[in-house]
Formats: structure tokens, C-alpha cells, sequence
């Protein structure tokens, strides 16, 4: 099993609309970052385990747990020319862009991307690395069990 931290922005999807949702499930769309997306594609796996981070709003950080329940296939939103992730270089014959399915496993304690930062054993996370806007990341074991003690959850 890997590990992932999987950002989204609460005004968009939050863990709450999360929790909302018909099998409290939801595609993971709108990647539009070739490394990102190539995470998706061939590295997560169902069954992986993810870090639900809010992002894009005043106080990001995680929000909850998600499971990856699909294999990654193409994301739908590429194709429509009235949603905000049109590709019109993308066609359903050779698409650009996937997602994955991903089910919620638990709402937790809110853990800020501040005391994130504040961690020692957070160093080299790859969200805490400068420069780092990537929506997805594969987490370590290690930062992984370090956030589930932060948040009060077994690892």
C-alpha cells in the first residue's frame, strides 16, 4: 500500500461535500499537472490510502482520510467544453488527463498546513518543500504515521 496527500480546494470539493455524497465517493478531478496526473495513472493502486487536504483557502491542511477505490480512467471534465478543465486538445481517443474514484474513510482532527510545518518529523514531506504546488504527493511511511499521531488516528 502507498500513501498520498491529494489536495482540493473546499470551495470546489471539501471534505464535507465528501461526506455528503451518494457512497461518500467522489472522482478526482481537474488534474491538470503531467506529474500529478502520472501518479494517478501508474503509481496508485486501489486499496492506497489518502491525506484529504484542503487547499486554496485561509487556513489550509488536512481535513480527512480517503481510500482510492478505481483504477484511474479519463477524466470526463476534459471533454466538456463548458467546464473550467476543458483540454481541447484532448479527445476521448487519445485523452490527456485521468482520475480516480476516491471513498471517504474518515473525517478527522483538522491539521493545519502551520503546525504541519512545525513538525521536525515532517522534514522533507513534499508538501512542506518549497515550491511544491503539486495537488498530489506520494506521502513515507514514516510522515504518514506522523500525521496519523497528529490528528489522534492509528496509523
Amino acid at each position: 500500500m502507498r500513501y498520498w496527500l491529494m489536495k482540493a480546494e473546499p470551495d470546489d470539493v471539501s471534505i464535507d461535500d465528501l461526506a455528503a455524497m451518494p457512497d461518500q465517493t467522489v472522482g478526482w478531478y481537474g488534474v491538470r499537472n503531467y506529474q500529478a496526473r502520472n501518479f494517478m495513472r501508474d503509481a496508485m493502486q486501489i486499496g492506497d490510502l489518502a491525506l484529504f487536504y484542503h487547499s486554496g483557502c485561509a487556513e489550509p491542511g488536512v481535513a480527512g482520510i480517503v481510500r482510492v477505490c478505481t483504477p484511474a480512467y479519463p477524466d470526463p471534465t476534459q471533454f466538456d467544453a463548458s467546464n473550467k478543465y476543458y483540454d481541447p486538445k484532448s479527445t476521448p481517443e487519445a485523452p490527456r488527463w485521468q482520475q480516480v474514484d476516491v471513498q471517504l474513510v474518515k473525517k478527522t482532527a483538522y491539521l493545519s498546513l502551520a503546525a504541519m510545518r512545525a513538525v521536525p518529523e515532517l522534514e522533507g514531506m513534499l508538501l512542506l518543500k518549497r515550491g511544491n504546488r503539486l495537488s498530489i504527493t506520494p506521502v513515507e511511511p514514516a510522515h504518514w504515521r506522523t500525521v496519523m499521531a497528529l490528528i489522534g488516528e492509528p496509523a
